[in-house]
Order: structure tokens, then C-alpha cells, then sequence
């Protein structure tokens, strides 16, 4: 084996998806239950989409289950969707199902990348592109060591017609909209309401009704819809998280037409 043609054939396979990703119907950022999700649904309707994950890993809050044990819990209704994606799950009692974090994770990535979206890892989201009448046009990117190694790095652009925030609780996407250009989002305040403390049955149905376009071109899905329209957390019930995705797939697609 060479070691050279080895380290090529990584970098050119993965230079060719970047710059293949430099053009998108819908750029994803943040690979965790709602961001997988919503990309799953777009590429396997032949949306050109990616996400972009600052961690190693992908799955955000999933691998952890609750207080690290790597069981989570879905309702009747995102038990719809694992039970279409093959994820297996049990009773515990009525209308509670229990499914097993390790494999819902795996899982949702390989749909997703299967379904051909890409997943980029450990690449950061640092500003926006704002274009066409305060419409989000784009992404900047860098890598994820660049901030953590305090370097000063120029970042990279990409085009995209659409944005879904799926961050999670910091809602970064959100944030760098109001922060650096003043803009206003569709919530009470113009601004982030902020997340609220546990309820979990608010929180799974607040969690779709906010999953919307809140400013124009850009998506609010999973916990970063929760913390911008400032309902409550959920805890480890993920079914509000794959409603969400599936949410702002179909939305995404209206939105596109």
C-alpha cells in the first residue's frame, strides 16, 4: 500500500463533495435528531443538501440519552417515524416508548448519507451571507480548530437558497442573524426569546409549531426553535425533535417551489 496515493484519495474525494457543497438548495447546520432528520427527508426528495457539524461527532444531545444512559423516549406520534426508519422500540406503558440512543443516532446518519446528503464534521458556521433584500444567502465556514486554537484564520463562503438553524439550545445561526446584522426575527420581540426551564409536554408540541421560517431564508428547527420563540426545554423525549426535521423538510420544499 502507498501512503501517498492513500492520503490523495481522501483529498481529492473530499475536495470534490466541499466544492460540490459550495452551491446548495439547503444547507443544514447541525447534525443533531433535527437536523439529520430534515436532511434525510430533502435528499431522499432530491433536495441538494448538507449539514455542517462543529463537533467530531454527529448526533448532538442523542448519544447521551438522559443523564448518560443511552435509552430515550418517543410519543405515539415519533414513534411513527422510528418505526419507518426500522428503529426499534418497546412499550414502557401507554402511549411511552423506549428506544435505544446508540441506535437512533447510527441510524439517522446512515439514512441521511445513504438518502446522499453530505455531513461535513468539524467545521464551524462563523457569520452568514446576507443578500437579496436582508435575505440569508449562505454560510461562512471554517474549521472547528481555528477558534478553539485562537488562530486568525480566514473563513470560506458558501451559496445556499435556504438555511435550517438546527443548533440546539445556542441557536447560533439565529444569533449571528441579530448580532452582526441586526436583524429582526419573526418572534414576539424581534429578537431570541430564550429557552425555558423543563415541561415536556409543552415543549413537544411548541417544539413543531415553532420549527417555521423566522427570518427570510432561514429555518428554525429542533431545540434552537425552542430557544428562539422561548418555550420550554423537553428533556430526553426526542420525538418533538424528529417532528421538527420532518417540519422544516416540508416547509424547505414549499419554500423552494
Amino acid at each position: 500500500m502507498d501512503e501517498v496515493v492513500i492520503s490523495r484519495a481522501i483529498t481529492e474525494s473530499y475536495i470534490k463533495d466541499l466544492l460540490e457543497a459550495m452551491e446548495l438548495d439547503v444547507a443544514i447546520v447541525g447534525a443533531g435528531p433535527a437536523g439529520l432528520t430534515a436532511a434525510y427527508y430533502m435528499a431522499k426528495g432530491g433536495i441538494k443538501t448538507a449539514i455542517f457539524e462543529r463537533k467530531l461527532s454527529i448526533g448532538g444531545g442523542i448519544w447521551g440519552g438522559g443523564m448518560m444512559f443511552n435509552k430515550i423516549v418517543v410519543q405515539d406520534e415519533g414513534k411513527e417515524i422510528l418505526d419507518e426508519f426500522g428503529i426499534t422500540t418497546t412499550e414502557y406503558q401507554r402511549g411511552y416508548y423506549v428506544a435505544n440512543a446508540i441506535e437512533l443516532a447510527s441510524t439517522l446518519c446512515s439514512l441521511a448519507v445513504k438518502a446522499g446528503a453530505k455531513i461535513f464534521n468539524l467545521i464551524s458556521v462563523e457569520d452568514v451571507v446576507i443578500r437579496e433584500a436582508d435575505k440569508v444567502s449562505g454560510l461562512v465556514l471554517n474549521w472547528s480548530s481555528v477558534p478553539l486554537a485562537n488562530l486568525h484564520v480566514d473563513p470560506l463562503a458558501m451559496r445556499s437558497k435556504l438555511v435550517i438553524d438546527a443548533t440546539g439550545h445556542d441557536c447560533e445561526i439565529c444569533r449571528l442573524v441579530t448580532k452582526k446584522t441586526g436583524g429582526r426575527l419573526r418572534t414576539a420581540t424581534g429578537n431570541i426569546i430564550g429557552e425555558k426551564s423543563m415541561w415536556a409536554e409543552v415543549a413537544e408540541r411548541e417544539v413543531i409549531e415553532n420549527t417555521r421560517e423566522v427570518y427570510p431564508g432561514l429555518i428554525v428547527a429542533g431545540m434552537a426553535a425552542a430557544a428562539v420563540f422561548g418555550s420550554p426545554r423537553m428533556g430526553p423525549i426526542f420525538g418533538g425533535m424528529l417532528l421538527s426535521g420532518r417540519k422544516a423538510a416540508k416547509l424547505a420544499v414549499e419554500l423552494l417551489k
